[in-house]
């Protein structure tokens, strides 16, 4: 069987899942045998709150823009069928993967976790047991 992997990134409102904040934006692309297929999931979601302003400082996209976006809940289906039976690659997994699982918690009819659905392979977990001791944030790492 192939090796499919989805490799997946977030932004957000702000950095606590815990304070309420939630997904404005999930990006994936899917690879097969480690080459890019062209297929992908991208969507801004509207958080239906406030965007704390250290996360605007990060990623620029403003309440205004996300107004007539979808809430995750509209997307979640889709998102599921896209990643499922996949790896999914993350730098940092415990955030989005966090994010990811509450999002899908508020549903109506949870379906479950990410991990239900595919395996994770953390690439932040895999950069600090190759190089101990160094910054491994993903400018680090290419550099």
């Amino acid at each position: 069987m192939a090796l499919r992997q989805i490799v997946l990134d977030t932004e957000t409102t702000g950095l606590e899942v815990s304070d309420g904040n939630r997904l404005i934006e999930i990006g994936a692309v899917e690879l097969l045998e480690r080459k890019i297929t062209g297929k992908q999931f991208h969507y801004y979601l509207n958080p239906q709150r406030s965007i704390e302003e250290g996360a605007l400082e990060v990623h620029g996209i403003t309440e205004d823009f996300l107004q007539d976006k979808p809430v995750f809940a509209d997307v979640s289906a889709e998102f599921l069928e896209f990643i499922q039976g996949a790896e999914l690659v993350i730098h940092n997994a415990a955030f989005d993967l966090g994010f990811l699982d509450a999002e899908l918690a508020m549903l109506a009819n949870p379906p479950g976790q990410v991990s239900d659905f595919a395996v994770v392979l953390d690439t932040l977990e895999l950069a600090r047991e190759m190089h101990p001791g160094q910054r491994n944030s993903l400018d680090a790492l290419c550099k």
